[in-house]
């Protein structure tokens, strides 16, 4: 009796099934064993007993660290516009679906009347005249949902900027400020009103036409087709420049991102009919003159990046970190990425390629995010189970 209740004494103990599961496998070679493991397995794994939670902590650690994880949304265009999320961890080299439980699945459904969008890497969000809802925790598994603003926005250019939501431009035409600005607080609950979007960009206020960044004090935005940037302060609610940050004159569109605390753009060169390259910059200061060029995609990336006729008319980038994503919607399939190796400060390139991408996107609204993803994030959405992450690929097969 005393073996038998050895044997299956509490996971927390020093006792018999620590010792079973350590007799196989332990120290060095257990966690040697656990850096080849996808993170969302080590999450049980690390419940095995007390010597493999440690394990699994000191792999991470030491051995293969997580990685930002690239989270794709997709909502279908007919009722009931239904969401369904894919994920890539890049520390893994793996790509999972993400099953959404019920209380992330009923969050959802409150998305059916406004289209799905996300905004500077992390925030998800949807604006419509019933409400305006957004999730900006790293898996999307949690959204909040507030009174709509006062202006009717189709398409409007939105971020997170501390605790306020600024919702800026996107209005629709019969609105008497295509550039109106309103600043949702999201801890008092309130909106209030701000000083509208600067004149010049009347006619590319929305969305589809700026690429959008935000650090913990402002939020910015940029021209795709010009790079003509401009900034927002929430709390003295105030614009501020334009700032050209286009220090190539080759480059035709580009768009903003934040790697840590530097502001970093991508730029296409050449021209949308004849992709010359594509190529990094970053500032800690938004100014063009204290741009300094990080790196160039290599020529064989760019040449995947090409389609048939080597056109490339668009580049949406998502980052976190050190580590930054970039996509074309006529590519869904390909995912290119750019890390700065922490030892050696280089960064280097690679790609991710989910084959099935491109038949999952059909008639569907794809939209992309970019979280760091560790072993607590992944233990409350199983605690809380609303969601669940399936490996469907591996990189390679």
């Amino acid at each position: 009796m005393a073996a038998a209740a050895r044997k299956h004494g509490s996971l927390d103990d020093d006792g018999g099934e620590e010792k079973e599961a350590g007799a196989v496998l332990h120290g060095d070679v257990l966690e040697l064993t656990l850096s080849h493991v996808p993170l969302v397995d080590l999450v049980p794994a690390a419940r095995v007993s007390r010597s493999w939670s440690l394990a699994v902590s000191s792999s991470l650690r030491h051995l293969r660290r997580p990685r930002p994880w690239l989270l794709v949304h997709y909502q279908s265009a007919q009722p009931p516009h239904a969401v369904s999320a894919r994920a890539y961890d890049p520390r893994s080299r793996v790509w999972m679906d993400l099953e959404a439980g019920p209380g992330a699945a009923a969050a959802a459904k409150l998305l059916a009347s406004a289209p799905l969008r996300s905004s500077h890497s992390a925030l998800l969000y949807g604006v419509s005249p019933a409400r305006l809802s957004f999730s900006p925790d790293p898996l999307h598994l949690t959204w909040r949902h507030a009174s709509p603003p006062s202006a009717w926005r189709v398409d409007p250019a939105v971020a997170l900027v501390g605790s306020r939501l600024v919702v800026a431009g996107g209005a629709c035409d019969f609105e008497d400020d295509p550039l109106s600005v309103e600043v949702y607080d999201t801890r008092a609950g309130t909106w209030s009103a701000c000083d509208p979007m600067p004149a010049p960009l009347k006619d590319s206020s929305a969305s589809l036409w700026l690429s959008v960044a935000a650090d913990g004090r402002r939020m910015y935005v940029m021209e795709k087709l010009t790079g003509a940037t401009h900034a927002f302060d929430p709390e003295a609610g105030a614009w501020f420049g334009p700032y050209d940050l286009r220090p190539d004159r080759d480059v035709f569109y580009s768009v903003i991102g934040f790697s840590g605390d530097r502001l970093v753009m991508a730029g296409l060169l050449g021209n949308s009919e004849d992709l010359k390259g594509v190529k990094l910059w970053g500032s800690m200061m938004v100014e063009a003159d204290g741009l300094e060029e990080i790196c160039d995609m290599p020529e064989e990336l760019v040449k995947e990046l090409r389609d048939d006729n080597c056109c490339v008319s668009s580049l949406g980038m998502c980052s976190s970190g050190d580590f930054l994503y970039l996509y074309s919607n006529s590519k869904p399939e390909l995912v290119f990425w750019c890390e700065r190796e922490v030892e050696s400060g280089a960064w280097r390139w690679g790609a991710a390629r989910d084959a099935a991408a491109r038949g999952r996107s059909l008639g569907k609204r794809v939209v992309y995010t970019c979280a760091e993803v560790g072993i607590g994030e992944l233990r409350e959405a199983a605690a809380t189970g609303n969601g669940r992450f399936v490996v469907t690929t591996a990189e390679g097969q």
